[in-house]
């Protein structure tokens, strides 16, 4: 593989972990079943499946190469750029109108 395949392979990764919490209705994504649960614990998952993109980045730069070092920098970076790719999730779980009937 090579470097653009495996940059496209991470960011479509890090895109469908980052929606998983919001449109999965189970625990860690294999648990049980659980629709109602509270913000915070998605927030929680999309954490943890957040460190999950974190290894597989890592462990392809490490496979193409060796590993840079990185500052507290690139940590935030990869922050915001998770909840930036969560945002459409996040929308369709608590910004959408549910139609009465």
């Amino acid at each position: 593989m090579g470097q653009g395949a495996g940059l496209t392979l991470l960011l479509v990764v890090g895109l469908v972990l980052a929606n998983a919490p919001f449109v999965s209705a189970r625990v860690l994504l294999v648990g049980p079943r659980r629709p109602e649960r509270a913000v915070g614990w998605r927030l929680l998952e999309l954490l943890g499946l957040g460190l999950a993109w974190l290894a597989l980045g890592l462990a392809l730069e490490a496979r193409i190469g060796q590993r840079h070092p990185q500052d507290w920098q690139f940590y935030v970076t990869l922050l915001c750029l998770l909840l930036t790719f969560a945002f459409p999730g996040f929308a369709w779980r608590y910004l959408r109108r549910r139609h009465v009937d």
